[in-house]
C-alpha cells in the first residue's frame, strides 16, 4: 500500500507529542497524515480516546493506517474491536506498561489493557531501556496482540527526550509496514 493511498492516523500518547516529536514531523510531511486530536491530553478518559479514534477512522476518506505512540497504543488497541475494515494496519511504538508500580494515576483508567489479537496487521516497536515498559512486557503485548515485534535497542521511550525527533529508523519501519499492506 502506498502512503498516498492511505489516511495515516497519528495517535499520540499522554500529554500529546508536541513540536519536534517524530509524530508531529510525520504529520507535517505526509500529506495524507493527520494527528488524532483528543479532547483531554493530560487527564485522559479511555472511552473518549477510543471513541475519537473510531470516529477518525470512520471519517477517513481512504483506508486507514494507525501510527500510535505510548498511551496512544493502548487507546488504539481498546478501539480495535470497533474499528471497521478500513483499518489496514498499525505501527505501535513504545506502549507503556500501565501495571508498573510508578505508572501515572492519569492512565490507571486504561486498565485492564486488552489482550485480544488485533483485527489488522501491526508492528510493535519497543526499546530495551524504555523507562515506561520493559522489553519483556512489550514482547508480551506484541504476542497477545498478534503484532510483529521489533527491538529498537537502547532508545528510551522513542520520544524527544530520548533523542527521537526525526526518527528516520522509524520511518523506514513504517515504510516496510506499508509495503506489506
Amino acid at each position: 500500500m502506498r502512503i498516498a493511498d492511505a489516511a495515516i492516523l497519528i495517535v499520540p500518547g499522554l500529554g500529546n507529542s508536541g513540536p519536534g516529536h517524530w509524530q508531529v514531523r510525520w504529520a507535517e510531511k505526509m500529506r495524507t497524515a493527520a494527528i488524532v486530536e483528543q479532547a483531554e491530553w493530560h487527564d485522559p478518559d479511555p472511552e473518549d480516546w477510543a471513541d475519537t479514534i473510531v470516529q477518525a477512522v470512520e471519517l477517513a476518506g481512504k483506508p486507514a493506517v494507525i501510527v500510535a505512540h505510548s498511551l496512544g497504543c493502548i487507546a488504539a488497541v481498546r478501539a480495535a474491536p470497533r474499528l471497521n475494515t478500513k483499518v489496514r494496519g498499525a505501527l505501535l511504538v513504545a506502549p507503556p506498561d500501565l501495571e508498573r508500580p510508578h505508572a501515572p494515576d492519569a492512565v490507571r483508567d486504561f486498565l485492564p489493557v486488552p489482550r485480544d489479537p488485533l483485527p489488522f496487521p501491526s508492528l510493535l516497536v519497543a526499546s530495551s531501556n524504555d523507562p515506561h515498559c520493559s522489553l519483556e512486557r512489550a514482547a508480551d503485548l506484541a504476542s497477545a496482540w498478534g503484532s510483529d515485534f521489533h527491538e529498537a535497542g537502547e532508545a528510551g521511550h522513542l520520544n524527544l527526550e530520548s533523542g527521537h525527533g526525526p526518527w528516520p529508523e522509524g520511518l523506514l519501519m513504517f515504510t516496510r509496514l506499508m509495503q506489506r499492506l
